[in-house]
């Protein structure tokens, strides 16, 4: 879970090319989705056109970077007309009042929080009176441009605590896993053996696989120029090692900001 003032000003890094391909300028809000379809780039080359990188496209959105897997990524919303015009509604959610249907003005919104792998937005943070309270985004009706609206109950399902909302999105996860497996059991003519012995992998298991791949693809054979550290602060590789397949799987299991790391600093 990310907040929309962590994700703002992260340099947009491309892995394979190993470049800052701009800034996050803004998040562009889907109000019908309740989602982040994408993310504009602040770059003052680009005086003309308003560029941006589709969510689905972000391989990673870390401490110090969102990733891309290329420049090709990168998309001009002026040439797509009905992106263009979601760009244009400008809903925003920070600094927007929340009332619920029957008008009842429960507060202001002072930020909001995304899912950084789907995108969904879980909830916000609200400034009722003195305190702030968290509202998950089940409860909203419509992000509107200049007013949100929620279910009447809305105010006897805060949360004092932020990280709730992404304990929340977490349950419900783990529910929806929990009925996938249940309905991947057995029947009563069918093995476990056999149950367990389909080609079909789960797809996000396959995209893991295949995104893995391609960093290995990208990164073999380039040579290291500085010293990249683990997440413990301890030397990984030294400054002119030739990386091998092995490597970046070892620069893999530390995580992505390692990984962004040595893509900004080889060559071939």
């Amino acid at each position: 879970m990310k907040s929309s003032s962590q994700i703002t000003g992260l340099p947009i890094i491309s892995i394979s090319d190993g470049v800052e391909v701009g800034k996050v300028k803004s998040l562009v809000i889907n109000p019908e989705k309740g989602s982040i379809d994408f993310l504009t780039i602040d770059n003052e080359d680009w005086q003309v056109s308003i560029k941006a990188v589709p969510f689905k496209k972000v391989v990673g959105i870390g401490e110090y970077a969102v990733t891309v897997e290329s420049e090709s990524a990168v998309i001009d919303l002026n040439e797509i007309p009905i992106t263009n015009q979601l760009v244009n509604k400008k809903i925003k959610i920070t600094n927007t009042k929340v009332m619920t249907r029957k008008g009842e003005l429960l507060g202001t919104v002072t930020e909001f929080f995304v899912d950084d792998n789907s995108g969904n937005i879980l909830g916000m943070e609200l400034e009722v009176g003195n305190n702030k309270v968290a509202l998950h985004s089940e409860f909203v009706l419509t992000f509107g441009k200049d007013i949100i609206i929620v279910k009447e109950d809305s105010s006897s399902h805060f949360m004092g605590d932020i990280s709730d909302l992404d304990a929340n999105s977490k349950n419900s996860s783990q529910a929806n896993t929990a009925e996938i497996i249940e309905n991947a059991a057995p029947s009563s003519g069918e093995t476990a053996i056999e149950a367990g012995s389909s080609n079909y992998p789960i797809e996000d298991e396959v995209d893991m696989k295949a995104l893995k791949e391609k960093q290995i693809e990208i990164l073999n054979g380039k040579r290291i120029l500085k010293d990249i550290h683990d997440t413990n602060g301890n030397i990984l590789f030294q400054a002119g090692t030739v990386l091998t397949p092995e490597d970046i799987e070892k620069a893999q299991e530390e995580g992505p900001n390692v990984l962004v790391d040595i893509s900004m600093n080889v060559q071939a």
